[in-house]
């Protein structure tokens, strides 16, 4: 491995950590009109997905998650997304887009019966520092299967990827070293599939 980790989705990247180039525009700024940008030279689609949280318009998010999802089908690029109070709606669509390459939900917060649903239908999992201050999520973390899984650290320095890392592997009860070499063939599944 050419790379110490890997940090499926970060706004911060670092030198001897991989993290895939990813364009798209977020829910949060779905009403500013832009167009969607190139996504030929990143490797990941998004973030994408649906907020119910903020005080932007539901259809106009919705309008965009799918113009996002087609290109991805498209292209064959997998999808990280953004889900925060939209779990339904965003499984629900995502059911119309059956061959998409590679499904992330980045930053998962959630229930063991939600992460079970996302098991199915093979779709990753990805835990940062907010999934580690979930209890519930704690939970997902230790029965999430391991060629599911992914951890980031999103926007955040603290903690480092190094403390995910090191946290996620002590909640599913093995090495560090096991972690990163699973995460590295997820990788490798998912960009180069």
């Amino acid at each position: 491995m050419n790379y110490n980790y890997i940090d499926i989705h970060t706004h911060n990247p670092r030198e001897g950590i991989l993290s895939p180039r990813m364009a798209g525009i977020h829910p949060w700024h779905a009403e500013q009109g832009k167009e969607l940008p190139d996504f030929t030279e990143c490797d990941i689609i998004g973030e994408t997905g649906l907020d119910y949280a903020v005080a932007v318009d539901k259809a106009v998010q919705m309008r965009l998650f799918r113009e996002h999802l087609a290109a991805a089908v498209k292209l064959d690029k997998p999808v990280v997304l953004h889900v925060v109070k939209s779990f339904e709606n965003v499984i629900l669509t995502l059911r119309d887009y059956p061959t998409l390459r590679g499904v992330v939900f980045h930053g998962f917060v959630g229930s063991v019966a939600q992460a079970r649903r996302c098991f199915e239908h093979g779709y990753y999992l990805s835990f940062g520092a907010r999934s580690l201050h979930s209890p519930r999520t704690r939970e997902v973390i230790a029965v999430t299967p391991a060629s599911l899984l992914f951890v980031e650290s999103d926007d955040s320095l603290m903690p480092t990827i190094e403390q995910i890392y090191t946290e996620v592997a002590q909640i599913r009860g093995e090495s560090i070293v096991n972690l990163a070499k699973q995460i590295e063939q997820n990788h490798e599944k998912l960009i180069r599939q």
